[in-house]
């Protein structure tokens, strides 16, 4: 090592308590690798002796689907989704991931899984255990896993047992059980729902009975078909046991001849107001057939005519006059026709004319009337449905994978349990390291050696070659050493520090002697009483880290203020090789 010059050089900042020294903490690791190596050893042989006395761990497993996809439930899952009051009020509501984490926990409860329990309890206690303090909740917890797939419906299901030929039968008992849930499951809704709608259609059927009898009753009391007073759409739904066709309706019959008396009102207008124009509309009847033909004949002379002949001819205009005369004449006889078959229509609609309030009655009973009949109809539809669901016999559930037991146990996990040996007795060893190093006192920091010894540093010789001191102990003697005539070497520390006091004093004193012929100085080497050193001009401080605890240190800092003798500075020797102390 070369040794450093020799320079007077302040103790430096100090570092912060609150602040951890890595270098510093690794070097007491390495100071006391002997406990950390016990201990780690100590805790892997511990880890590795309890793997070996485990009993390896089997297990099994399966998948299930608790539900199935949208689309894919059936009658019952359309009912369902259909009508959900009535799915709620039939217990078979329900669905989403609400229902399924309730789901799950039904599942892993005593209603489900007691006899799968009592099973491997009554197998245990055949084979020998003592079974006296299981209880469901502990064997659940400890040797079942169940767990929903985040996102689906599929149910992963686990079970470890120490027994390897009890964990295959138990895992095939759990899938049975659940299994038979699902069923019993479906079957109690399905049965609700059947109870129900047979229920609510008698109910129904009782109802639309009776509505149907007042709507009947009332027609018949005020002389009007079932259809009377309804309008085109509600009466196609009236079912054909209840309506006797058209003739049925009173009122329609009153509809028609209505619009008959506004159709002849309005020929009777046009008639009235024609003037020389011929109502071709007009009815055709037998009577006016011959006046209709010979205006017909009269008009075709008299385009004949108009052809050959001036309009002011006598003859063309003879020929006008007679075709006015004869279109007056057919008119007048139009209207007196219109106007005897609106009298006949309007006394036939009189006929049949009945009171508004027993036409808006009479809709409003043959309305509830249908009301009833359509959800007997619908409820009817449902209960079939249903019972056809309830004849099926498919379970809701599916397996996904069989009860499987795996080929290797699970645990113990020997390499696993020998990492965390190994981690476990890092932890503990370096614990313990660090505070054998801090318990015994001694100054191993560089940083707190300077700071308990405030002494400029001179100098860092290597304690295990003192070939390289001639250089920094010459520079020594010529800078801050220059002048003295006493100067007191002080070893402060067991160890190396007193082997090489000696050797540092006798090479100090030839370096001096070289410097100073005539007049050399005397170098004492002393103990760290300052007994011997009390008598000399100076005072040269050597020291290494680790030889010295903190409370000698404390200690000789007292001293040394006490003594009131000036202290040159302090040479570190490196590297120390202190004691395990």
């Amino acid at each position: 090592m070369t040794s450093a010059p020799a320079t007077a050089t302040p103790a430096g900042p100090q570092p912060s308590d609150d602040e951890i020294d890595l270098g510093q903490v690794g070097a007491a690791l390495a100071r006391r690798w002997k406990i950390l190596a016990g201990v780690v050893g100590g805790t892997v042989v511990l880890a590795g002796l309890w793997t070996l006395t485990r009993k390896p761990v089997w297990e099994g497993n399966f998948q299930i689907v608790l539900a199935r996809q949208q689309g894919q439930g059936g009658k019952l899952a359309q009912l369902a989704a259909a009508n959900p009051m009535l799915a709620n009020l039939a217990g078979l509501g329900g669905g989403g991931t609400d229902s399924l984490e309730t789901e799950v926990k039904v599942l892993e409860s005593p209603s489900v899984l007691k006899p799968v329990y009592d099973h491997v309890r009554s197998t245990k206690e055949r084979n020998g255990q003592n079974v006296d303090d299981w209880d469901f909740t502990t064997w659940a917890e400890k040797n079942l896993s169940v767990k929903l797939e985040k996102g689906t419906s599929v149910l992963n299901l686990s079970y470890r047992d120490t027994d390897r030929s009890l964990v295959l039968p138990v895992i095939e008992k759990i899938s049975r059980a659940y299994q038979a849930y699902s069923g019993r499951d479906r079957q109690r809704d399905l049965s609700q729902g059947v109870s129900y709608l047979e229920q609510q259609v008698g109910l129904a059927r009782s109802r639309a009975n009776a509505s149907m009898r007042r709507a009947q009753s009332y027609a018949l009391t005020h002389g009007l078909g079932l259809l009377d007073g309804l309008p085109a759409s509600a009466s196609a739904s009236l079912p054909s046991s209840a309506s006797g066709g058209p003739s049925n309706s009173v009122e329609g019959s009153r509809e028609a001849a209505q619009n008959q008396v506004n159709l002849l009102r309005q020929q009777l207008l046009d008639a009235k107001a024609s003037g020389n124009r011929v109502l071709y509309q007009a009815p055709q009847l037998a009577a006016n057939k011959d006046l209709y033909s010979k205006l017909q004949e009269l008009e075709a002379r008299l385009i004949q005519k108009s052809a050959l002949l001036q309009p002011k001819d006598e003859l063309i205009q003879a020929l006008q006059r007679e075709r006015v005369g004869l279109i007056g004449y057919i008119n007048q006889q139009t209207v007196g026709l219109v106007a005897g078959q609106l009298a006949t229509a309007e006394a036939a609609l009189q006929s049949l004319e009945r009171p508004r309030e027993i036409v808006l009655q009479h809709r409003a009973l043959v309305s509830e009337a249908l009301r009833d009949e359509k959800l007997l109809a619908e409820l009817d539809g449902q209960l079939q449905a249903l019972q056809l669901e309830k004849a099926r016999r498919t379970n809701p559930w599916e397996l996904i994978s069989t009860p499987t037991l795996l080929d290797k146990p699970v645990a113990p996990k020997k390499g696993r349990n020998l990492a965390l040996g190994l981690l476990a007795g890092l932890v503990l060893g370096s614990g313990a390291a660090l505070v054998v190093d801090r318990r015994s006192g001694r100054v191993f920091s560089r940083d707190e050696l300077l700071q308990q010894l405030p002494y400029p540093l001179l100098a860092e010789l290597d304690a295990h070659s003192s070939s390289g001191w001639d250089s920094s102990l010459s520079l020594l003697a010529e800078g801050p050493l220059h002048g003295s005539r006493t100067l007191a070497l002080v070893p402060i520390g067991d160890g190396p520090v007193q082997e090489s006091s000696k050797d540092l004093a006798l090479a100090l004193q030839r370096v001096l002697q070289q410097l100073n012929p005539e007049g050399p100085s005397t170098v004492v080497t002393s103990n760290a009483d300052l007994v011997s050193a009390r008598h000399a001009d100076r005072q040269l401080l050597i020291t290494a880290t680790g030889a010295i605890g903190r409370e000698q240190l404390t200690k000789l800092r007292q001293q040394l203020e006490l003594q009131g003798k000036p202290v040159a500075g302090l040479i570190l020797l490196t590297p120390s090789r202190s004691a395990d102390g």
